[in-house]
């Protein structure tokens, strides 16, 4: 890596479960830190631009004017939660089949959606969108149409896959699952492979104009710069969520996928098996800014590492449900097993071994399906704790191998681009290897009970029939 800069992107919560993202603070902050990084590097060695983003956040604007009719909905947010399980109840068996998707509010469909019906009436928006004036699409579609001054309407196929509006069989938007979720195919981008020629951005951005050679969402992108091409092998991204991922096999389909885990598609035009924990990250942050337990995440995970033990403190990470494999939207948050002799630290422990046990079961689903893997590549800002890496390597029983570069999303993309225009994109970096130096079977045991215990509770602690 030879420059970096980064800025950050404010989330607010208007309402409980919901979350939402400013579409113009979206692309005034990647503009800025894309400036910031040319100026460092010079432009004139500036190859080409690739684009790695979050992926299921929807965002819908006029075409004409690039103007948002709406907030960006972030992919945590539940706002759709009652339309997708309207959509499980009604079709839920056809949209896993066409879309390799569990009917979610974590996809984009339902949220483009919403944000046409609750749009300034005024706007006539529906009608708008069916006139083809309006365009939708996830962040990777918005910066591209912002850096082309909109000349690109555009995404790639695994941003595409993550919509609930795919035909992965058919590899194109699926009329019937647009139809379902209210969605006019009018605003759709075009797909187009990860690696591909997407344009040009405008020569007023970043000095001069450059072309746009790789797109692709985040977790598919971190797979791909991991190296991981073939099954056997798995990648998990920590960052607000956790997020695994291995190739799966090449006659893979919606049918064999494993009970609770995706099919989506991977960068290389192959298909991936995912499983997603909704709050890894923001666990420690919640620890961090809520409970106020330290006043940073490194001191949340020094908190950690400072005793051998939770003391028999669980914490269920359901901050926003449970995610893979239980898709259970209802679940809540809990922590248990206190005593008067509890500790900060053992809380903190606690939480890193939750994270790492939901990890383990969505690995052990993978497994079910896919064969056995070896060894667990990991990145993302919790593994720069060594006490979480250790942890998750004692949890699953089986290596953590963490790249010295942690960027391995940026990378994953880059080296799609660098392949694009005739670079070598063979890179070697160095790695951490965290071997198990511990058994925490039992504790992980006790822990799936007490997981399935808060499943039996509805939102308003009453018990469920």
């Amino acid at each position: 890596m030879v420059a970096s800069a980064q800025r950050s992107v404010e989330s607010s919560f208007p309402r409980p479960g919901w979350v939402e993202q400013s579409p113009s603070e979206i692309w005034d902050t990647q503009l800025e830190a894309a400036r910031q990084v040319a100026a460092q590097v010079g432009v004139e060695r500036i190859r080409a631009v690739a684009i790695a983003n979050q992926r299921e956040t929807a965002l819908i604007w006029k075409r004409a004017t690039l103007e948002p009719i709406g907030p960006a909905i972030v992919w945590q947010c539940r706002r759709t939660a009652s339309v997708a399980a309207q959509l499980d109840d009604l079709h839920g068996e056809q949209i896993r089949f066409r879309s390799g998707l569990q009917p979610d509010a974590y996809f984009s469909g339902p949220k483009f959606s919403w944000l046409l019906n609750h749009a300034d009436p005024a706007l006539r928006a529906r009608d708008r969108a069916e006139a083809g004036e309006l365009a939708c699409g996830t962040v990777d579609t918005w910066l591209l149409a912002k850096l082309t001054g909109g000349a690109v309407h555009a995404t790639d196929v695994t941003n595409a896959s993550r919509t609930m509006l795919w035909n992965l069989s058919d590899r194109d938007w699926d009329k019937q699952l647009c139809s379902w979720q209210g969605v006019p195919m009018s605003m759709l981008p075009e797909a187009r492979p990860s690696g591909s020629e997407y344009g040009l951005t405008e020569a007023s951005l970043l000095g001069k104009a450059l072309p746009i050679l790789a797109v692709a969402g985040d977790q598919q992108a971190a797979l791909y710069g991991h190296g991981i091409t073939s099954p056997g092998a798995a990648k998990c991204t920590y960052g607000t969520g956790a997020f695994l991922l291995s190739h799966a096999e090449p006659e893979a389909d919606a049918e064999s996928t494993p009970d609770g885990l995706l099919l989506t598609a991977a960068v290389d035009g192959g298909l991936a098996l995912e499983g997603g924990v909704f709050t890894a990250g923001s666990v420690v942050q919640w620890l961090r800014d809520e409970l106020e337990l330290a006043p940073s995440a490194s001191e949340i995970s020094a908190l950690a590492a400072s005793t051998d033990t939770s003391g028999g403190v669980m914490l269920i990470p359901a901050l926003a449900g449970l995610g893979s494999p239980h898709w259970d939207p209802d679940a809540r948050g809990a922590i248990l097993g206190l005593t008067r002799g509890t500790t900060k630290a053992q809380i903190a422990r606690a939480a890193l071994e939750a994270v790492a046990f939901r990890v383990r079961e969505i690995l052990e689903a993978m497994e079910a399906g896919a064969g056995p893997i070896a060894e667990l590549r990991v990145d993302g800002g919790m593994t720069s704790s060594d006490e979480m890496l250790q942890i998750q390597a004692n949890a699953l029983q089986r290596p953590i191998v963490r790249p010295a570069t942690q960027e391995t999303t940026a990378f994953g993309v880059a080296r799609l681009a660098m392949e694009v225009s005739g670079l070598d994109a063979v890179i070697e970096m160095d790695e951490d290897r965290f071997e198990p130096n511990a058994d925490l079977e039992s504790a992980f045991q006790r822990w799936s009970a007490a997981r399935r215990a808060i499943q039996t509770l509805s939102p308003d602690g009453d018990l469920t029939e």
